[in-house]
């Protein structure tokens, strides 16, 4: 009996690294064994998705993912193609928008086949994709920030916004985002590893990771912190010292200031005031964009999240099915949506996606029927430091100067 016993301990071992392979399948050929394997070790039969949660995952995932996938390659291409689109917060949009499109393509896609399947990528597409997650939700975090920031300066310290909040500043910014960001998710090369669980009818392979869940918990908790609290206490502080500037505050009193003496200084006094005006709307206009943009970051990635730092203290954690996929489809949905908050909110975006959806085979920057402005920084002739900002639109035509930072003498079209 002892003889008899060991060589089927043997052949177990000797039969499951000849099924390693089968990612949720049946075994054809062993399939005699694997019962005797299963009568030993006291194994269950394999957990199948099922129909039901395969079509409303499977629809969901197509239909976030193919918009979200498509609005970020939009957002990207009109920033790129267009001149005056090229600011430094919209640099930092076209930072969020790529990182946006590795979280859906590394998280969303491989989402379809796991529920059809199982793992199905190997051990190194674990790592890769694995590293892919991370890298594409901590960049996005760290773009929002920099926007926050970035705004926080241009409003709040409008004067040295001219020199600090500029393109090249912005792109320097952006790089060392990702590199350093990148350097920081090289841990996951580590942590991650491929799982094989044996089942009465299979073998199921699944991606997880590669140390025990109580030393994954610091490491998560860090994670947690660096990227969503930190972000959402910077960004909650900065949006109410701005609010207090743009939507408290009174206008400056020169703003209301009449000049008198003549039709000429009258007409002038008329056009700075009416742009200065402007330029206060399109600030404003522009901040509850961003704004939007970080309450949606924030309440999206909230239950996935709560989920973790709750099973991280009750045993067994919660894992129901449709909770989870709740989760996922909130992720999904917060690296999808920016774009159309921007078409939304933003008449300059809604006017380039038309283009682009019209106009993009001809590879050139088709006239627009609305007047767009962007900012020309030039040294004044008088020989001071200070750049002066020329507003003018898209035919050539030169209006009034007035110092503005870049993004809101761009925007000024939207107001």
């Amino acid at each position: 009996m002892k003889a008899a016993s060991f060589n089927l301990w043997v052949l177990t071992f000797k039969d499951l690294l000849n099924c390693s392979c089968c990612t949720g399948k049946k075994m054809e050929n062993n399939t005699t064994v694997c019962q005797d394997i299963a009568r030993v070790v006291n194994l269950t039969a394999m957990p199948l998705n099922s129909v039901k949660e395969q079509v409303i995952t499977i629809f969901l995932t197509m239909l976030i993912c193919g918009i979200g996938i498509a609005g970020n390659v939009m957002v990207v291409l009109v920033v790129l193609r267009t001149k005056h689109m090229v600011t430094p917060t919209n640099c930092y949009l076209v930072s969020l928008a790529i990182a946006d499109l590795i979280v859906l393509l590394a998280a969303g896609l491989p989402n379809i086949s796991d529920v059809l399947a199982f793992w199905i990528y190997g051990y190194t597409g674990c790592l890769c994709i694995t590293y892919l997650q991370y890298l594409g939700i901590n960049v996005s975090s760290c773009s929002i920030t920099a926007f926050t920031i970035e705004r926080y300066i241009a409003i709040c310290h409008s004067i040295k916004a001219q020199f600090i909040c500029t393109v090249s500043r912005a792109k320097r910014i952006i790089a060392g985002i990702w590199i350093v960001t990148s350097l920081y998710c090289t841990m996951w090369f580590f942590l991650a590893d491929t799982k094989e669980t044996v089942y009465t009818n299979g073998v199921v392979v699944t991606c997880a990771y590669r140390v025990s869940r109580s030393l994954y918990m610091p490491i998560y908790f860090l994670d947690f912190t660096l990227f969503y609290v930190v972000p959402l206490i910077v960004s909650t502080v900065l949006y109410g010292l701005i609010a207090r500037i743009l939507f408290m505050s009174p206008l400056p009193s020169h703003l209301n200031d009449q000049a008198g003496g003549g039709s000429v200084h009258q007409s002038h006094s008329h056009s700075t005031n009416k742009a200065n005006k402007g330029a206060v709307t399109a600030r404003k206009q522009i901040t509850k964009m961003l704004a939007v943009v970080v309450v949606l970051f924030a309440l999206l990635w909230m239950p996935y999240r709560t989920l973790v730092v709750v099973n991280s203290y009750i045993d067994p954690p919660y894992h129901n099915t449709w909770f989870l996929l709740f989760c996922r489809m909130c992720i999904y949905t917060n690296s999808a949506i920016n774009p159309i908050i921007y078409n939304l909110m933003s008449q300059k975006f809604r006017v380039a996606f038309k283009k682009l959806c019209r106009c993009s085979c001809h590879g050139r920057e088709a006239d627009y029927n609305v007047p767009i402005y962007y900012s020309v920084m030039k040294n004044s002739s008088h020989g001071s430091n200070e750049p002066v900002t020329e507003q003018e639109d898209l035919s050539g035509q030169t209006s009034n100067r007035f110092n503005l930072t870049e993004d809101d003498a761009s925007a000024l079209s939207s107001s």
